[in-house]
């Protein structure tokens, strides 16, 4: 009875943590279904503490289990209450690692305990330490490229891809031979290769991708999450990790249909890796790009009836998500119609510019999608493109040689007048020139986001 109880208990923290989920796929409900995600985790936890209790022999050592929950919890809250929005895609990655390096440490623990004759829980074991292993020092890289603290070019090796298939067969080889017969040496040899493809895995993907990359080692380290439940008996381990495994990716394969690549190509392709694409400057093809002054872009916006605005890093780094929203407010009381066209990759992990949009309030309502955006374009006075780069790139539809093409882009360019708020020339993360700067109908607004549009705003107001 006292099993079967806590049994249930599991099962309704399992649908709490499914209807949670659900939640998290529309804006208007994900701060409910986020809270309703962490009660189940809180009750998942608390029936996890006590269900060994039930037991013939329960010997549980809450002091240590106490001591490690108290000083994790301080850690993460603190990090996450310091982090800044647009740090938010690194603390996901170093999270997302952590969790990769606990399943090791079980699987490593569980492998010393178990017996040499019990083959499929040692090939358990295994698998749960080379997925956690890839996903903690791949995330870790992942941040560490995010944070600008590592660069590709340091850690790309010439003929990096055959090095990786090299190290992967290597480790699945140590892997199968310690399944076969446990030794001490083939474990840390394991351990060792496992931790170093994970991170030659993610070395040489470029930022671009970083938002595919990290959405699939969070999948990566859901599923090492599962096995560990399966190694422990542990039902909310186990559907905790096939929800997290499952959801990343979904999400991955979605970013990788938003453009138009192949799983196989982002891993294998280095896009937006150092080197690709051309040398940035201020004309191409005999075009020179032209700059706006901030009077003559306030103008045009106040004296407009449509506006889409098109937010990407450059609005991250700025911090310019608030000024931005009283740009929108202003134009709104000269009935100007703004919305803001919301790309799938756009910033550096999925959902990044709808967060930070939602923390200067702007309803989820003016977030219009690719397809919707799009639409619209065709009839929108002006454009203004907040540090956007490679998903505006008319390049991805009509330059088979561009790195982007095929990519799905917003086709901003089929607006009336297009203003690109950047801080220099320099190309996007792709690495590629931009044809949309030297367009007759595009003007550079050269600066900070943030000061820029505060430019706009302090015109706008001038204007009466």
């Amino acid at each position: 009875m006292y099993k079967t109880l806590l049994d249930v208990g599991f099962l309704l923290a399992a649908i709490a943590f499914i209807t949670g989920l659900r939640r998290l796929s529309t804006p208007a409900t994900a701060r409910k279904g986020n809270i309703l995600a962490g009660i189940a985790m809180v009750g998942a936890i608390v029936i996890a503490l006590i269900y060994p209790l039930g037991g013939e022999t329960p010997a549980v050592n809450y002091g240590w289990i106490a001591g490690g929950m108290l000083i994790g919890s301080a850690i993460g809250w603190m990090a996450a209450k310091r982090v800044q929005m647009t740090a938010m895609p690194q603390l996901v990655s170093i999270f997302n690692g952590l969790g990769g390096a606990c399943a090791v440490l079980l699987a490593v623990l569980e492998m010393f305990k178990a017996s040499a004759d019990y083959k499929l829980g040692i090939a358990i074991s295994v698998f749960t330490l080379i997925v956690g292993a890839v996903s903690f020092t791949g995330s870790i890289l992942a941040y560490l490229k995010l944070d600008g603290k590592v660069r590709d070019k340091n850690v790309i090796l010439p003929g990096h891809t055959y090095i990786n298939l090299i190290l992967l067969v290597a480790t699945l080889v140590i892997a199968v031979l310690y399944t076969m017969a446990p030794s001490q040496a083939l474990l840390v040899g394991l351990i060792i290769l496992s931790l170093v493809y994970g991170f030659s895995f993610v070395a040489p993907i470029g930022g671009a991708d970083m938002p595919v990359v990290i959405s699939l080692l969070n999948s990566l380290t859901g599923i090492s999450a599962a096995t560990a439940g399966f190694i422990y008996g542990n039902q909310i381990m186990i559907i905790g990790g096939i929800l997290v495994g499952a959801s990343g990716t979904i999400l991955t394969v979605l970013m990788c249909q938003a453009m138009n690549r192949s799983l196989l190509n982002v891993i294998i392709g280095g896009f937006g890796s150092a080197g690709s694409g051309s040398s940035a400057g201020d004309s191409m093809d005999g075009k020179v790009a032209k700059e706006v002054s901030s009077y003559d872009a306030a103008v045009m916006l106040n004296y407009s009836t449509s506006v889409m605005i098109v937010p990407g890093y450059g609005l991250a780094v700025a911090q310019a998500q608030k000024v931005c929203k009283e740009l929108d407010e202003l134009l709104a009381e000269n009935n100007v119609d703004v919305n803001y066209a919301i790309h799938p990759v756009a910033g550096r992990m999925p959902g990044h510019m709808n967060v930070l949009l939602a923390e200067a309030d702007v309803p989820y309502s003016k977030l219009k999608d690719l397809d919707e955006a799009n639409a619209m374009l065709p009839a929108t006075d002006v454009v203004v493109i907040v540090g956007a780069n490679d998903v505006v790139n008319p390049s991805a539809l009509d330059d088979p040689g561009s790195p982007v093409y095929g990519m799905p882009v917003l086709k901003v360019w089929e607006a009336k007048n297009v203003i690109i708020m950047k801080r220099s020339m320099s190309p996007g993360y792709a690495g590629i020139q931009n044809p949309l700067f030297f367009n007759d109908n595009s003007s550079m607004f050269f600066g900070d986001a943030k000061d820029s549009i505060n430019k706009l705003v302090d015109e706008i107001k001038s204007l009466g």
